[in-house]
């Protein structure tokens, strides 16, 4: 009996090796990008899936490159919570983040200078941990300027959320 038991043990080890070595090869090869910021990170105003993060997953995905594009928006936060939050949504393993914070600091009473700080802060962390940071507000005002937004003046349509994936998905390697 004990012999059979050390055959199904040997094969059961080896099975776990098999499973560890092919979920290791996949996570090597498998990058993770991280929309990091507010209400128009998280898609705010437009439906499930149209979000920036998203709608570039969806486009990578198409170009055969198999990357997660993590969506890290959060509605109202500022520099001073996406610092607070950076280690929890920036998880390990993370090798580029995709940036667009700052403006609810302006619109609740800090100067633009302080805002342009908090995002200092915030670029020089990621950078500390060999991320690469890709700032997302130059395709954020280009929608805007386009009209491609809400009623609000602030947040993106869906036309405005896919405006801004097309623009980041050649700055994806």
């Amino acid at each position: 009996m004990s012999r059979y038991m050390t055959k199904g043990m040997r094969a059961f080890s080896c099975a776990v090796v098999f499973f560890a070595i092919q979920f290791a090869w996949v996570g090597s090869s498998h990058a993770q990008i991280v929309a990091l910021g507010a209400s128009v990170v998280q898609g705010y105003g437009v439906g499930s899936g149209e979000a920036f993060p998203q709608q570039l997953e969806a486009m990578l995905h198409a170009k055969g490159k198999q990357y997660s594009v993590s969506n890290q928006g959060v509605y109202g936060d500022t520099t001073a919570g996406v610092l607070a939050r950076l280690d929890g949504a920036v998880p390990q393993g993370t090798r580029v983040v995709i940036l667009l914070i700052g403006g609810n600091d302006v619109r609740r009473g800090a100067t633009v200078g302080q805002a342009k700080a908090g995002t200092g802060e915030i670029i020089a962390r990621l950078q500390a941990r060999k991320i690469r940071v890709i700032n997302a507000a130059p395709y954020y005002v280009a929608a805007r300027s386009k009209g491609m937004v809400l009623p609000d003046g602030v947040h993106l349509t869906a036309q405005g959320q896919r405006y801004m994936a097309t623009q980041l998905l050649p700055s994806i390697n």
